[in-house]
């Protein structure tokens, strides 16, 4: 084996050998093994994998290798997201970099026959990129989710529903992007924090109006009160699609003028009055318009109390010459008739209108005060950044009460887990409140909705134009036009998974595999993805019972990964890492093209640039991908956002070596040497009988943890048991032994070293698999193992016959004297070549034995010339005093030593320490520094603060120890 740890000259290698040799195939079924299935959450084909896929990945990959070692029939289903409206976004922005051309200037076929050339570039990155990270995938498997098959499942579900009643199409409010000109989801819209201005503007009382006239008579001392209303409005634009004027119905300034009407000022359409308990009496005037075709909370104002609803608005956001005026009635919006805007704000897009309108109400002398408004939340698009604007428009929907409710008793009633628990209710509150679902999207890319409209517009729904036909007996006179919206993404991805297992066509992999165990998601997406899932699956799944089947058993919620300043690390930031760039290395200057291309905000392009130069100065070194996988585990906690730490991908590469490097050792010391695999007599020392013990106790933790979804402990309990307890002591002990020992004893200790780093290998080789199948090759050589792959070895098992607590008590107090003595070299400044001497003080019978059994031990590892047992003879020279137990532990110390001067280092030493620790605290009491300072500095105070804390305490640790001399 190699001396030098290189993870770039062996981890290809090492997939290609996987993947060429087939190690992660699954099978139809084998009634003698049990099955367990993961559901890759699909990529998106829009770019590269980020480290918040590489997070989820590694997880996924952990939990598959671990039950395939298990025993388990295990299949990883993998494939890649159309992702609708951010592919288009992306395709639009290329076409226009490269040619200056248009979306317009193709084709809808053209402009996707482009998307299908550039889908198979990126797909073979993205896969690329996962084989890289070390992802045991059945590859035979790989689905996209607008292949045939499942563009076949999509229509069939669509269809179904529809069947079902559950799918219709209707006119309502959406988030309407005005520049890519599609609905989006409420889920998809990102509220911004904005400056802007309220407008507060008369609306004139209807004077000729008979309640007006009766209101006059009857409070005819409060004539100069009654002339106007003062509405406060943010979006003076919308006066046109005005309906109403709300008010509490018991606000005391207006509750007598309910049933009155005001005109709209410019048009003069006269509005009611009318009363709603959800006015706020305290925001603005207490005075509300009321646009139902422009605004949610409108929206359902105007439904409760059926008024008009009135579009101005066109689909490119722009003022209409000719409004449209629907009425709702019973729930159904429908066309009744169109009204009337001045030609002068004809066609004028929204910024333009506003001022206009406004400079019109100041003409009219309408306009009572403009403020500033500082803290205006306004909803963008999430990818574009375009303002959204809520427009009445005819979509495709799913109705939701009945599937909601469905799914959630699947979670109440445990058949779905979620980890950790607290996520239950995140779904609970979004199911309970769920409204039907808009499925169709005004794009070109993506699942065209599989329907056809007739004479009359009546609807056909079906697979394709020539099976409606021979369904409904409809001959080629009969023109059938096909609508042109395409399905919401999350529709497709809802049927992922049983979709994706061959529904509805080839269903033996769906009754192998479904339910599958578990989904691995950011809490981000519960609503976009995971509930979407539990209600389509439950309605389209039923098992042989006829009984509605779960998508997964468990869904396992990661927190999201954040850069070192704690922001969300997102490709409209540029903040992303490739996961390629922290395994291979890369420079700045290919870093900064990387972030900087197929941005979809161009605008954020030297923000990007100026944040990476800063955070990655001279790029990033190559770590590797068991470095990077460990270390995404060693940061993972229950559901809690990672950020994300270079330092840490440092240590655990550091780690990674020392694994190697030990197993170099271990090779070294068994390779062509008698191991005792032929039955010859092996004795086995303490350290060996102590070693073997904690390891079988590591493999119960590991288990224990692992039922738990805790990597990060995992990570630690690997880190603890092979950093500390092999490495730094077993090994340790070992070499007095190879290079003394008899025989008997070198067999034995030969034997624990190669077969205890093959059972260490197989225990870490679903957290790092590269190295461990390396280095596993080298060691099945030596013990005989005929195997191919570490990959299909059996996962080591929890012995109890292998736990030897004696051996644990006789080594930890072996451990414990040479931890001591070295500490106190490190603090008297002793250098290790100065071979001391001690001395045990009523030391029992039973430490007699313990010291006798491990005196060269003891000798070699804490560099002695000598060890006195219970000396009859006192022994004048300085030295520290130490209680073991009930023993007495005398370390003596060279003449050259000076406590006093030492003493007064120290002091000082503590004093300064001291001034540095109430600085810090003295800052971080200080509100206006609190208030003022970037959150980055504060953390670097605290970390720092934590650090003077710890040098303070080694500090006063070794003057206690120096105290203690004699």
């Amino acid at each position: 084996m190699e001396k030098i740890y290189n993870p770039k000259t062996i981890e290809e290698s090492i997939y290609n050998f996987w993947d060429t040799g087939n190690y992660f195939s699954s099978h139809n079924g084998n009634v003698s093994q049990e099955n367990y299935c993961i559901m890759m959450p699909p990529p998106n084909i829009t770019g590269q994998l980020h480290l918040g896929h590489a997070f989820q990945h590694t997880i996924m990959d952990i939990l598959i290798r671990y039950n395939r070692m298990m025993g388990k029939n295990t299949l990883w289903q993998t494939g890649t997201d159309h992702a609708g409206i951010a592919t288009q976004i992306l395709m639009e922005n290329k076409i226009y970099n490269d040619t200056g051309k248009t979306k317009d200037n193709y084709t809808r076929d053209e402009f996707i026959e482009k998307i299908w050339e550039w889908k198979k570039e990126l797909e073979i990155s993205i896969i690329y990129q996962m084989k890289r990270l070390g992802n045991s995938i059945d590859w035979k498997r790989k689905r996209f989710t607008m292949d045939a098959e499942m563009s076949y499942a999509v229509r069939e579900a669509f269809i179904k529903m529809y069947k079902k009643n559950l799918i219709y199409k209707g006119k309502k409010l959406v988030n309407w992007d005005t520049k890519l000109q599609t609905a989006i989801s409420d889920l998809e819209v990102t509220n911004k924090q904005m400056h802007g201005h309220m407008w507060y503007i008369y609306y004139p009382l209807d004077h000729d109006n008979y309640y007006y006239q009766r209101y006059i008579n009857n409070h005819s001392s409060k004539k100069e009160n009654i002339k106007h209303l003062i509405i406060a409005t943010t979006r003076p634009e919308t006066i046109f699609g005005d309906t109403a004027i709300a008010v509490h119905p018991e606000d005391t300034r207006y509750n007598k003028l309910i049933g009155l009407y005001v005109t709209i000022p410019i048009i003069n359409r006269r509005i009611p009055i009318i009363a709603d308990d959800n006015v706020d009496m305290l925001k603005g005037t207490g005075c509300v318009k009321i646009t139902p075709a422009h605004d949610f909370n409108d929206y359902i104002i105007g439904k409760k109390h059926k008024l008009p609803m009135i579009n101005i608005m066109s689909l490119t956001g722009k003022i209409l010459e000719h409004p449209e005026f629907f009425y709702d009635h019973h729930g159904d919006i429908q066309k009744k008739t169109s009204c009337s805007i001045p030609k002068k704000f004809h066609n004028l897009n929204i910024n333009d209108a506003r001022i206009k309108i406004v400079a019109e109400f100041n003409k009219l002398k309408l306009l009572h005060k403009i403020e500033p408004c500082h803290n205006m939340m306004i909803p963008c698009n999430n990818r574009t950044g375009t303002i959204i604007e809520p427009i009445l428009t005819d979509q495709w929907y799913i109705r939701t009460k009945n599937l909601a409710k469905q799914a959630i008793d699947a979670v109440e009633n445990n058949l779905i887990n979620f980890v950790p628990e607290q996520y239950k209710n995140m779904y609970f509150s979004w199911m309970h409140n769920v409204q039907d679902w808009c499925i169709s999207r005004q794009i070109w890319w993506g699942h065209k909705i599989p329907v056809w409209y007739g004479d009359n517009n009546q609807i056909y729904v079906g697979h394709c134009e020539q099976d409606i036909r021979i369904k409904n007996k409809l001959n080629d006179s009969i023109h059938l036009n096909r609508d042109n919206d395409v399905l919401d993404t999350w529709f497709s991805s809802s049927l992922w998974t049983f979709a994706s297992l061959g529904w509805p066509i080839n269903t033996d992999l769906l009754h192998t595999f479904h339910p599958t165990n578990i989904i691995i998601s950011g809490f981000d997406i519960i609503f976009f993805w995971i509930a979407r899932m539990i209600m389509l699956t439950m309605n389209l799944i039923k098992n042989h019972k006829g009984i509605a089947q779960i998508p997964f058993k468990t869904v396992y919620i990661t927190g999201l990964i954040r850069d070192e300043f704690g922001k969300k690390m997102s490709k409209s930031k540029g903040n992303t890492i490739d996961p390629l760039d922290i395994i291979d290395g890369i420079s700045i200057k290919n870093l900064l093209k990387k972030r900087t291309t197929n941005v979809l905000q161009p605008q954020l392009i030297q923000e990007i640039t100026k944040c990476t130069k800063k955070q990655f100065p001279n790029g990033i070194k190559p770590y590797g991908a068991d470095s990077l996988r460990f270390t995404l585990m060693a940061l993972s906690s229950s559901g809690r956002d990672i950020h994300w730490d270079m330092k840490r991908l440092a240590g655990y590469h550091n780690f990674c070596n020392k694994l190697w490097n030990a197993s170099h050792y271990v090779l070294t010391h068994t390779k062509n040497k008698n191991c005792g695999f032929s039955g010859e007599k092996k004795t086995f020392s303490l350290a060996d009988r102590w070693i073997m013990t904690k390891f079988h106790q590591t493999i119960q933790q590991f288990h224990k943890q692992l039922e738990i979804y805790r990597f990060d402990k995992i990570a630690s309990i690997l880190h603890e048991f092979i950093w500390h307890q092999f490495c730094d002591w077993y090994i340790e002990f070992t070499k007095p032994i190879l290079h003394n020992g008899s025989k008997s004893e070198l067999c034995g200790t030969r034997y624990t070293l190669i077969t205890l780093l093959e059972l260490i290998l197989k225990l870490a080789h679903p957290v790092i698999p590269f190295i461990t199948e390396k280095i596993w090759q080298k060691t099945k050589i030596i013990t005989g193992n005929s195997e191919k792959t570490i990959t299909l070895q059996p996962f080591p098992k929890y012995d109890v016959s292998a736990i030897d607590k004696e051996s644990i008590i006789d080594f930890e107090w072996i451990q414990h004297i040479i931890s001591t003595i070295r500490t106190v070299r490190m603090q008297m400044n002793i250098t290790h070549k100065a071979a001391l001497q001690i001395a045990f003080q009523h030391a029992s019978s039973k430490i007699i034995k313990r010291i006798t059994n491990n005196y060269n031990i003891l000798c070699k590892l804490a560099h002695l010339k000598n060890i006195d047992i219970n000396p009859t003879y006192q022994n004048h020279s300085q030295h520290v005093n130490i209680s073991v137990d009930t023993t007495k532990l005398l370390v003596y110390i060279p003449h050259t030593f000076n406590k006093k001067i030492k003493l007064n280092q120290l002091h000082k030493e503590l004093e300064l320490i001291n001034n540095k620790i109430t600085v810090i605290q003295t800052l971080l009491k200080n509100d206006n520094f609190l208030k003022q300072a970037p959150s980055t500095i504060i953390l670097n105070k605290k970390t720092l603060l934590n650090n003077y804390k710890k040098t303070k305490k080694q500090l006063y640790e070794q003057l206690l120890t120096i105290q203690k001399t004699s």
